[in-house]
């Protein structure tokens, strides 16, 4: 929805509510306390209440949703949704407190409660066919670095073997659907374990999946048959010889692109991410990627009620 559509669409918070009480009763108000949905009458000084003249009790069309207990206008509401929706690597809660006039602590829990509801999007074993399957590292460069004697130079330890977190992800090829978890490795080893990266793979994807991954040894749990308990195929691209296309097709650059956008996110709008936080902003960027040609919009209002 663009912002024009947005500003039409709800010129009124009375629109804005309207909207969304069809979004959540399609067939009628229905009263939480005695079920019904007859004799019910929305109150005019506050649209967002209901009077029931059977069990005379007052509710709320926000409640159980992630506008409860907010004072902010739905109309703002609508505006930081579409603004995350359309923003590619998302808008920081610095700048939705400037665009909509809200403190910096309101501005931040709104995001908060947009991207709970992104995360609630089930993607549970609907990947099938060909899959890749990637992991990344989210976080700082390392405040030591090494010496390399050769090129006198000094260099930061990336990727595989850092103390940032790890990311595995799960991309469907066919239709660029992803999946992704934030993983804690083993404190003493800083290292996934196959057990990890296989319980992200069967979590989205079906038995008798092709499963792409590059050389990483963890992945080598995929060619146990005992562990392997989908019949998984497993293909792999060498990176670690400069291989990133195996031909036909074996090659693991959908979800690399996908670690792209994530990082830009980060670096470019986030520029800092807690490790306590870091699977919604995860899902935020998963959601928008499978998402793009369908009413994200009306979905996410539909996943923000509980």
């Amino acid at each position: 929805m663009t912002f024009f559509q947005l500003q039409n669409n709800f010129k009124t918070e009375l629109d804005a509510i309207t909207f969304f009480i069809k979004i959540r009763y399609p067939h009628g108000v229905v009263c939480p306390h005695c079920k019904t949905s007859h004799q019910i009458s929305q109150r005019s000084d506050r649209p967002k209440n209901y009077n029931c003249s059977i069990c005379h009790n007052t509710f709320s069309v926000f409640k159980n949703t992630i506008f409860e207990k907010s004072s902010v206008e739905l109309r703002k509401w609508f505006y930081a949704i579409n603004a995350c929706l359309n923003s590619k690597k998302g808008i920081s809660a610095c700048q939705l407190q400037r665009e909509i006039g809200v403190t910096y602590k309101t501005a931040w829990r709104m995001l908060y409660k947009i991207r709970s509801a992104m995360g609630k999007e089930n993607l549970k074993d609907s990947f099938d066919s060909i899959v890749e399957v990637d992991e990344t590292y989210i976080g700082g460069k390392p405040r030591k670095s090494n010496f390399n004697s050769e090129t006198k130079r000094r260099y930061y330890k990336k990727g595989r073997g850092t103390r940032k977190t790890p990311v595995i992800g799960v991309r469907e090829r066919q239709t660029g659907r992803v999946y992704a978890k934030v993983a804690f490795p083993d404190y003493n080893s800083r290292r996934l374990t196959g057990r990890q990266l296989l319980s992200v793979i069967e979590n989205v994807t079906t038995e008798n999946s092709t499963v792409i991954s590059d050389d990483y040894k963890s992945y080598s749990i995929l060619n146990h048959p005992d562990k392997n308990l989908k019949n998984y195929k497993h293909l792999t691209v060498n990176h670690s010889v400069g291989q990133y296309s195996a031909g036909d097709g074996i090659h693991t650059n959908g979800i690399e692109g996908f670690w792209s956008i994530v990082k830009r996110s980060v670096y470019g709008t986030y520029h800092h991410i807690s490790v306590r936080y870091m699977q919604s902003y995860i899902n935020e960027c998963c959601f928008k990627q499978n998402n793009k040609n369908e009413d994200a919009f009306e979905k996410l209002l539909r996943l923000g009620i509980a």
